[in-house]
């Protein structure tokens, strides 16, 4: 049996830690059992939750001895500090081998055991960047659900936790096996795409003397890098360089994303067919839409009218 060790703290999110205790310690009829789950803390006895109630947590840091996978869901505030006999017993658990895998925002308590240092990393998107910030070694991934490098795995906001541990069981012991289990929780063993699909799209912003509001009133329009310029009567490098400047990107890129953005909102509030959305917001064809679309967002438009479209 493979023991996997969920490391919780107060206050524990419930949500976090009854994903991994619903991928490996249910049982359920028909399906083989291959692991067994436990928790453990710091300082057992009555930890809290997020959900208002304590729960009863008997086994201290010395459970982590005997864990093949050490699962970390959750780590809020992200900014408590890694205690001393924590650290150590992460770092003893991962040099004898055992697997350590963060949920959401555990990732920042692996990232203070240096462990993450020079690898890729994920966490929730409203956190990328603070993990990049205070962690300038890691590769933050922000777009992905999950990173496993084998000996760490790290997800996504707290529902890729479910994405990361079906992966886990898959690689253990096989698609089938987990497919049965996410069969069994009503769920699809693998979601196409990243993240990147959940982050809200910015409001258009008003900068560069209107130049945003008018192409975007005009998306529909072929518009060029030439075109934004000289409405603004200066060069393209001149623009360039403002863009730069205020924007930190491109005016191409800036104008592709913009035209993105757009389609995420028809698709979402409309039924529009695909070529016509593509017309609208300047991208010419379907094919070039889905190109482009997935490229950016990390999933095909019909895929992300099934997950976000609006009912009427």
């Amino acid at each position: 049996m493979h023991r996997v060790m969920a490391l919780v703290r107060p206050v524990q999110s419930t949500f976090e830690l009854g994903i991994v205790a619903e991928v490996f310690g249910t049982e359920r009829a028909g399906v083989p059992r291959y692991y067994e789950f436990d928790v453990c803390a710091e300082k057992p006895g009555p930890v809290p939750t997020t959900a208002g109630y304590a729960m009863s947590v008997t086994r201290g840091l010395s459970a982590l001895a005997s864990a093949d996978t050490v699962l970390i869901p959750g780590w809020a505030p992200v900014e408590a500090p890694l205690s001393v006999p924590v650290r150590k017993a992460l770092l003893r658990a991962h040099a004898r081998g055992a697997r350590l895998v963060t949920i959401c925002s555990g990732v920042f308590a692996l990232a203070r055991t240096g462990l993450l240092d020079g690898r890729a990393a994920t966490t929730h998107w409203a956190r990328a960047a603070q993990l990049q910030d205070e962690f300038p070694r890691i590769r933050v991934e922000p777009d992905v659900l999950y990173v496993d490098h084998g000996d760490v795995a790290t997800s996504a906001g707290a529902g890729a936790g479910i994405d990361l541990c079906l992966h886990l069981v898959r690689q253990d012991h096989g698609a089938a096996h987990a497919a049965l289990v996410a069969r069994h929780m009503v769920m699809p063993p693998h979601r196409d795409g990243g993240q990147a699909q959940y982050v809200p799209s910015p409001p258009p912003a008003d900068a560069l003397d209107g130049l945003l509001a008018w192409a975007g009133e005009r998306l529909g329009a072929p518009l060029s890098v030439g075109d934004l310029a000289a409405h603004l009567n200066v060069s393209a490098r001149t623009l360039a360089r403002r863009f730069a400047d205020q924007l930190g990107t491109t005016p191409g890129a800036w104008l592709l994303a913009r035209r993105v953005t757009e389609a995420r909102a028809l698709l979402e509030e409309t039924d529009l067919p695909v070529e016509v959305i593509a017309s609208r917001v300047g991208l010419a064809s379907a094919v070039n839409l889905r190109r482009r679309f997935r490229a950016q967002v990390g999933t095909t438009p019909g895929a992300y009218r099934r997950a976000f479209r609006v009912s009427p």
